[in-house]
């Protein structure tokens, strides 16, 4: 059955459209740009920001373009004289917030001021001495800077964490973090930075600390970059989504004067096979069942703070990065006479939850962490910038061997059910000793939250579930508690789409642009000559060398979780962080 169809004018044009849209999707369905702060389609509409005031013939007062769907036969202005001036004297109000601080990334809020020509607010800064929150691991929440969108509480509620919520403060209402906190904890999956519209909600960074590390020359930095980086990293530097930049981004490590760029995908590759063997394992032995994957390390925090009782479940199979970092200070290290506490390892991520990931003391080898620090995708974005660095000018460049060749189940780690259809592609081999007849399993691909399917292996029947969002999540939980048998195998990412939309990624995201940066992904897995992690040269070569002995197996590729305990947030004021 066809949709059907209205008819309606915007600034004159006559537009045909689909029934229950909204005139702000239609308007932008057709290249006509309303402004828009509170706004994103990820969430439901608040009119809030009421930036996206337009006229409709016949109507009295301006309306909300973003809250009203369009019905047959409207005529629609969306820009006039009384149109303007509302939508300035609202950035104006707006801006009052802003004053007298540093500038936040991300803030969509300045562009438009500038747009509109407001330099300086008529109006007061209520709030001139709101702190700023420390919360997760690497989240830092600016309140001084809110506008009390409350993208940061929608999303968050939708993740199901409600970690943050709407107070009341005097005559206003503001952003905080939950008051019962001791039951509350972030999970750091970064999704209120990515739908913060003005930067209140960022990252803690360590752009600073890699530049100086950058500037020495004593130590041998090794840089290595995510499998969802390539196909985002690009949106910083003009690119549309979904473009893939694999060698241009290896070219503009280089420029930076990286000793040596790995491919995480490659690590991706062992993760793969050790997880495929540990599913078997549990499908044949006593082992707990279902296995879920732990290469998310926000899902890893949510079940460690919130359903210890699944951490058997776990698999131990160590996430892709920590994998080649410890590889890198094992391994390579020795092949290249290279002291280990000498070896400096930086990770490119998607992701605000790797940098907690990197920091603990679960993952240390001989008492050196794997990997020494993080760089969500927006940092290395920033670092390049900083830097005179641009993608647009760089001449592609392979990745550094040993692991710079990944396999085409390496790279589609990146989107959801990227690591089950990695793992499944292997454990087809392991369990029938023939490779699985077709690579792409369509069952488990896609943006849609929840998946599940039956994959037929042999004489064996697995069970398997993909999800993305905690929420999401939690419904598995639930299913499990009335049938513990229901799956064998469960991939969990936190972040909607998996990696590819990730708290690190670039702003602004939408499911469109998850599906873009999938796509890319896939396209790199469908052109490669080798896309099965087992028949990886590089990876033969390592199992043969050094993953030969349960020893070496154990210490870099498999490692322990626990429950923990809630971790307050700290708070500072204007005067102690200078903004």
């Amino acid at each position: 059955m066809k949709n059907q169809t209205i008819s309606l004018t915007i600034n004159g044009k006559t537009i045909t459209a689909e029934t229950g849209k909204t005139i702000l999707e239609i308007a932008r369905e057709n290249n006509i740009e309303i402004p828009t702060l509170c706004y994103h389609p990820d969430l439901e509409a608040k009119a809030g920001c009421r930036l996206c005031l337009v006229q409709i013939e016949g109507e009295k007062n301006l309306i909300t373009s973003c809250s009203t769907i369009a019905t047959d036969g409207m005529n629609i202005t969306t820009n006039n004289e009384e149109i303007l001036r509302t939508r300035k004297i609202n950035i104006e109000l707006l801006l009052a917030q802003q004053q007298d601080k540093k500038p936040a990334k991300n803030n969509k809020l300045l562009q438009l001021a500038k747009e509109y020509n407001v330099t300086k607010p008529r109006f007061p800064n209520r709030k001139i001495n709101y702190p700023t929150y420390h919360f997760g691991h690497s989240i830092k929440f600016n309140s001084a800077l809110c506008i009390d969108c409350r993208n940061c509480v929608d999303i968050c509620d939708k993740q199901s964490i409600e970690y943050l919520e709407i107070k009341e403060n005097k005559h206003f209402l503001e952003v905080t973090p939950a008051s019962e906190q001791e039951h509350k904890n972030c999970i750091s999956c970064g999704q209120c930075v990515t739908h913060c519209p003005v930067g209140a909600l960022d990252t803690t960074d360590s752009i600073d600390e890699i530049q100086q590390i950058l500037n020495q020359k004593n130590k041998t930095v090794v840089f290595q970059f995510a499998p969802a980086i390539r196909t985002s990293i690009g949106e910083e530097f003009g690119f549309p989504p979904g473009k893939v930049l694999t060698d241009e981004m290896v070219s503009a490590l280089k420029k930076l004067g990286v000793d040596y760029v790995f491919d995480v995908s490659v690590g991706a590759d062992v993760t793969t096979i050790e997880e495929a063997r540990e599913l078997i394992r549990r499908l044949q032995g006593n082992e707990p069942l279902p296995m879920f994957t732990s290469c998310c390390p926000a899902w890893v925090r949510f079940v460690e703070h919130n359903h210890p009782e699944l951490i058997p479940n776990f698999t131990t199979v160590r996430s892709p990065h920590i994998i080649l970092g410890g590889l890198t200070k094992t391994y390579w290290a020795e092949k290249h006479a290279i002291a280990p506490e000498n070896i400096i390892v930086i990770s490119i991520m998607p992701c605000i939850a790797k940098k907690y990931e990197a920091s603990r003391s679960e993952m240390n080898i001989n008492n050196l962490p794997p990997v020494d620090y993080v760089l969500t995708t927006r940092e290395l974005a920033q670092l390049l910038k900083n830097n005179h660095i641009d993608l647009q000018q760089c001449t592609p460049e392979k990745a550094d061997d040993f692991f710079g060749n990944p396999s085409g189940a390496g790279v589609i780690y990146g989107a959801s059910g990227g690591v089950m259809e990695s793992a499944l592609r292997t454990g087809y081999k392991e369990l029938t000793g023939e490779e699985l007849p077709n690579l792409n399993l369509q069952e488990v691909r896609g943006l849609k939250g929840f998946k599940e399917a039956e994959i037929t292996i042999g004489k064996a029947t697995l069970k398997v579930a993909v999800t993305s969002g905690i929420k999401n999540a939690k419904l598995i939980i639930e299913k499990l508690k009335e049938n513990p048998n229901a799956y064998h195998y469960i991939e969990v990412m936190a972040c909607p789409g998996g990696c590819i939309g990730g708290g690190g990624q670039p702003i602004p995201v939408s499911p469109e642009i998850r599906k873009k940066r999938a796509e890319g992904l896939y396209s790199i897995d469908n052109h490669k000559k080798n896309r099965l992690a087992h028949q990886n040269p590089a990876i033969k070569t390592l199992y043969e060398k050094f993953l030969n002995n349960h020893q070496n197996i154990h210490t870099t590729c498999h490692t322990t979780y626990k429950q923990k305990a809630y971790e307050p947030v700290r708070i500072s004021f204007p005067k102690e962080d200078q903004t």
